[in-house]
């Protein structure tokens, strides 16, 4: 009999976020190695639901049958304590953190620390916790009283694609992937681009525009407000084909995060061979291998400003950081590899 675990998931798979991309392949992946597994959709709008979502959501965790691991996607299960306490004991659990739901930027204080307080409660009745990087362990281990022990790290996979060709013009390309959300830092990139008016450059950005419709809107203005809507296009959410043709054509990879857990979008313009600007937020100084691109601190304008001056008039950099991120994509793990690390924990939790 092939081994079996269930992956309770907030709402659709097809959601177009890191995360869930993340979820999709590594269910995919574990199919592939011979795992029966069994998807259960736990509903919209996590970590915010409502009530009635959340009562749900309950309702699904605790009526499932069944004695095989139980994988809950950290986005639903920060806000579910007792879902994981009240499963404690009839069979294994096990959290799938992307990244603690209290570093998510635009919290107020007393929201982002019933979060944390939350999260911590859920964390403390699971058999055990997968997260994607080092990092995001180590904020579990200080921040949340998780063992480390209890932890094992799972990062993602990439494929392995063509490398990025460049636009090969004057004009410099830039990409920026990521959902609208204010975490991302897109007005602080776009502060620094509107200070590179004298340079010739486009950029592109990729991401789903209904996770916060309030920023999205924002965006849309300040590209207005800053004289900017020539230069950049807000591409929303795209296709993995279209996705990967904007990666190939780009010449230079930019995200002004203020967090990141991993940074999915980091490593595929990696595996591109692109070089890199971005913040050292997070998990991102591990996911950008040095010397494949600048990064500066979150939410500095001014430095963003200047690694970028630095990346649309030299060639020469661009190339040096593109070839050392060309190499590091070589060694970069594949899905399978994640998959095999999450096989390795639900067999020890079986």
């Amino acid at each position: 009999m092939k081994p079996a675990a269930v992956f309770a998931v907030p709402g659709s798979l097809d959601t177009p976020t890191g995360g869930y991309a993340y979820d999709r392949r590594v269910i995919a992946e574990l199919r592939s190695l011979g795992w029966r597994v069994e998807v259960l959709d736990l509903g919209e709008g996590f970590p915010e639901a409502g009530d009635g979502v959340r009562a749900r959501a309950l309702a699904a965790l605790l009526g499932h049958a069944g004695r095989e691991p139980l994988v809950v996607d950290g986005l639903a299960l920060g806000v579910l304590p007792e879902a994981a306490a009240a499963l404690r004991g009839r069979r294994p659990v096990i959290a799938l953190v992307h990244h603690p739901l209290a570093l998510e930027t635009g919290l107020a204080p007393a929201r982002a620390e019933a979060l944390r307080a939350s999260e911590r409660a859920a964390l403390a009745a699971v058999r055990h916790v997968v997260v994607t990087s080092a990092a995001t362990a180590e904020l579990l281990a200080a921040g949340y009283n998780v063992p480390r022990e209890r932890i094992t790290v799972a990062p993602p996979g990439a494929d392995r694609v063509r490398r990025a060709s460049g636009g090969g013009g004057a004009c410099v390309g830039l990409l920026a992937v990521g959902a609208l959300v204010p975490r991302k830092g897109y007005d602080v990139l776009l502060a620094a681009l509107a200070r590179l008016r004298d340079l010739d450059w486009r950029l592109v950005i990729v991401g789903d525009r209904d996770r916060s419709p309030p920023t999205a809107e924002a965006i849309a203005r300040e590209v207005r407000r800053l004289g900017l809507g020539e230069r950049v296009v807000l591409a929303g959410a795209v296709s993995a084909a279209d996705l990967a043709e904007r990666y190939e054509a780009a010449d230079l990879f930019v995200l002004a995060s203020r967090f990141e857990g991993y940074g999915m979008a980091f490593s595929e313009a990696i595996a591109h061979g692109l070089p890199v600007i971005g913040t050292t937020a997070g998990a991102i100084p591990t996911t950008v291998p040095p010397g494949a691109g600048l990064l500066v601190p979150p939410d500095d304008v001014a430095a963003l400003a200047a690694a970028l001056r630095l990346a649309v008039t030299d060639r020469k950099a661009r190339r040096r950081w593109g070839e050392v991120a060309w190499a590091a994509a070589q060694r970069l793990p594949t899905w399978q590899d994640t998959a095999t690390i999450f096989a390795g924990v639900l067999e020890a939790a079986a």
